[in-house]
């Protein structure tokens, strides 16, 4: 998915997955001098509450301004985040799927020898 390809739900979907996938990252610290797993807080680094908050408006300003935040995002994060996230909300691009997967809209290549 391309960042111009979200729209205010797909963009507020996208971030809260995002947000979901960077804090089940886990990070061990010494607290006390005992080793603990912490969870990521990459998301709030990046701003992902605001972004999300600003998606879940009832202002249509602040819901484009979120939209042109998580647009911006986008292409910064790792292609494999990426595709967690996208993997997380469902997304798939149809031209890249098998023949045989059920959400493939191809049609059969016409036979030329008939």
């Amino acid at each position: 998915m391309d960042s111009e390809e979200f729209d205010v739900e797909t963009a507020l979907d996208t971030a809260i997955a995002l947000h979901r996938v960077l804090a089940a990252r886990t990070h061990r610290r010494k607290v006390m001098g005992q080793e603990v797993l912490v969870p990521g807080q990459l998301g709030e680094a990046l701003h992902l509450p605001r972004i999300i908050k600003r998606l879940q408006s009832k202002q249509l300003r602040q819901r484009e301004q979120g939209l042109e935040e998580l647009q911006e995002l986008w292409p910064t994060l790792s292609l494999a985040t990426r595709e967690k996230v996208l993997d997380r909300i469902g997304w798939y691009d149809p031209k890249s799927l098998d023949w045989e997967d059920k959400r493939s809209n191809r049609r059969p290549i016409a036979d030329s020898d008939h």
